[in-house]
């Protein structure tokens, strides 16, 4: 949620800023703002509601000078979004500046406080408390800005990413985190802050990745200082990014959607290279054979996520219990976090989020550690927070995911979740020999099937779409592993192209959810020839019964529900617990499409953000 960016160093700041600011636009906003020290000492703040390019109309005509300054795109908490919400903030006096990724929790208490000393207001935002708090430090204990913000920074409780700017200092900005990455870049006499690496990769790949509670201070013609909240100097190590630009552009694709489902196959190879042997029949995990022992004695795992990392755990409780005979749960991390749950010294919690900066996953993560599980991430993104947080884990290795919809990261949870269960149901000597193998080879030759699967289907699934783009509400159906496809498949319709969807178990349609069907309900059902085939073509029969229209994916040759259904999606045969894999693909390609005939905002839907780092 929300983009940080800012530079200081020898070039002009605002073209940085900018494009910064458009590297982030896939994590989601509402209103974009900068603010520059120009070559006079001035201090000049430009922000508004809207895209950044709306941003780039205001200021055109503006004073764009400086080779300092932060920008940020804000994505709304506190304050509608509108131009006087929008970051950055201005002190009282109109010498500092603040842009703040986060929530600060006590900011009404704060600002009450600060209202009785005679300052005023100018927003509804919990940031602009922020920065009046600091310049109240600063000029009542007559301090630097360093001190200032660390001992604003005691004071406030919540999560936040902020960079502070001060007219009086341009050759200095001043940056701190918790609960919500932030980014330094270093390059020739020159420096960076990111949400993310994404705006830094242009000009540099090394890095310095903040931990909570570092406050980093950046100073022309100096080394990055990074010191905590009591002024003691911290040792970072400078590390490189693995990420090149081509990744975070379009590459001739209209949306990064789009490219992200077709990238699947590759990316899945990248996920599996490595780690899937088929010359010797061998699944390796780093984590499974360094910390073998803790997970082969596990008692119970615990899958904690959210959205649609969620719907990866629910197909890796199936393959954990199928493959390793060990009990396995699968909980919401903001449900888990707020109660109290049982959780023993012998239980395992896995983590899976994309980002790894999930606000309520690492909640959950702390929350877990403190009750003396063994932690094992599953994410994304490298040198994020929930990998640094937990004991062990595993990369998913799929590249950024710029679109706010989730595809790529989606297959690539599920094959890594895979390969923890091979790994370790070999090590448990739960898995017959004869299936393990079975197993293995087919999951190596799933990149392919996907795309084979792209190649004969996506033309199908734009006509589809064109027929349903007219639908209010979908109702998507699956049993076993294709259950949690169902729920996937309905949210990223929900996601993008803002119809109403839900997804149930097939079985459980009969009680309640068939009093919605009618000729008006298109109905997605993923029946695929798996021992509960029979079941689902009943489902089937029962919806055609009330005159809906079904779409069904089937696998290849299936000419029985060909001639019940009115629309039909082939997929490549595979094993029962690799199907999903196979089955997302059609679901993402037809949310897309509809979105697109509908004239919606793919990469960017409304509301949403890509990494939720506040509650």
């Amino acid at each position: 949620m929300c983009g940080i960016v800012g530079y200081l160093g020898k070039r002009k700041a605002y073209p940085v800023l900018i494009n910064g600011l458009k590297r982030l636009e896939y994590r989601g906003y509402d209103s974009a703002g900068v603010a520059m020290i120009n070559d006079q000492g001035q201090l000049n703040v430009y922000k508004t509601k809207g895209k950044v390019s709306d941003l780039e109309a205001y200021a055109s005509d503006k004073d764009l000078t400086g080779t300092v300054g932060i920008a940020h795109t804000r994505w709304a908490t506190h304050g509608e979004p509108n131009s006087v919400n929008a970051h950055p903030h201005f002190s009282a006096s109109g010498n500092l500046a603040i842009i703040h990724n986060g929530i600060i929790e006590n900011y009404a208490v704060l600002k009450k406080q600060l209202m009785e000393k005679g300052v005023e207001f100018k927003s509804n935002t919990d940031t602009e408390v922020l920065i009046q708090l600091i310049e109240y430090i600063q000029t009542s204990k007559h301090t630097d800005l360093l001190t200032a913000v660390r001992m604003a920074l005691h004071t406030v409780i919540g999560a936040y990413a902020i960079a502070v700017l001060d007219r009086n200092n341009p050759d200095q900005i001043i940056a701190a985190r918790k609960s919500s990455p932030l980014v330094v870049g270093i390059g020739e006499d020159e420096f960076f802050l990111g949400s993310d690496a994404s705006p830094i990769i242009e000009y540099t790949k090394k890095v310095i990745y903040l931990d909570d509670k570092d406050i980093a201070i950046i100073r022309r013609g100096e080394d990055v200082k990074i010191v905590d909240f009591y002024n003691e100097e911290l040792k970072h190590d400078v590390t490189e990014v693995a990420l090149d630009l081509a990744q975070i552009e379009k590459g001739g694709y209209p949306h990064f959607m789009l490219k992200e489902i077709n990238e699947q196959p590759d990316c899945l190879m990248d996920c599996m290279s490595g780690r899937v042997n088929v010359d010797v029949n061998n699944v390796v995990l780093s984590a499974v054979i360094d910390h073998r022992q803790r997970l082969v004695d596990a008692r119970r795992f615990i899958i904690v996520a959210c959205g649609t990392s969620w719907h990866a755990g629910l197909i890796g409780k199936q393959l954990i219990e199928d493959i390793c005979h060990v009990p396995c749960e699968v909980e919401y991390a903001s449900e888990f976090r707020y109660r109290n749950p049982v959780i023993n010294s012998t239980d395992v919690v896995i983590a899976i989020s994309q980002s790894g900066e999930t606000a309520d996953t690492l909640a959950a993560v702390e929350l877990a550690k403190q009750k003396g599980a063994f932690i094992y991430g599953i994410c994304n993104a490298i040198g994020s927070s929930i990998p640094r947080a937990t004991h062990t884990g595993s990369y998913i290795h799929v590249g950024p995911e710029i679109g706010v919809a989730s595809t790529k990261a989606f297959t690539g949870q599920v094959t890594v979740l895979t390969m923890l269960a091979l790994a370790l149901g070999k090590e448990r000597g739960t898995i017959d020999q004869q299936k393990y193998v079975n197993l293995l080879h087919e999951l190596h030759d799933i990149p392919e099937k996907m795309k084979t699967l792209l190649q004969q289907c996506t033309d199908n699934i734009h006509e589809i779409a064109k027929i349903f783009t007219y639908a209010r509400n979908f109702l998507y159906l699956g049993r076993g592993y294709n259950y949690p496809v169902a729920l996937e498949g309905a949210l990223k319709l929900k996601e993008i192209s803002y119809i109403h969807a839900e997804g149930y178990p097939a079985a459980e349609m009969k009680h309640g959810p068939i009093a919605l069907i009618d000729e008006e309900m298109p109905v997605v059902v993923v029946a695929t020839k798996n021992v509960l085939y029979e079941k689902v073509l009943s489902n089937i029969q029962e919806i055609k019964a009330r005159h809906a229209r079904v779409i069904a994916l089937v696998n290849e040759g299936d000419e029985t529900i060909k001639r019940m259904a009115d629309a039909v999606i082939e997929l490549p045969q595979t094993q029962e617990c690799l199907e999903p894999l196979l089955a997302t693909i059609p679901l993402q390609l037809m949310a897309y499409f509809i979105a697109v005939c509908k004239g919606k905002d793919v990469d960017q839907p409304r509301n949403l953000a890509k990494s939720v780092t506040v509650e």
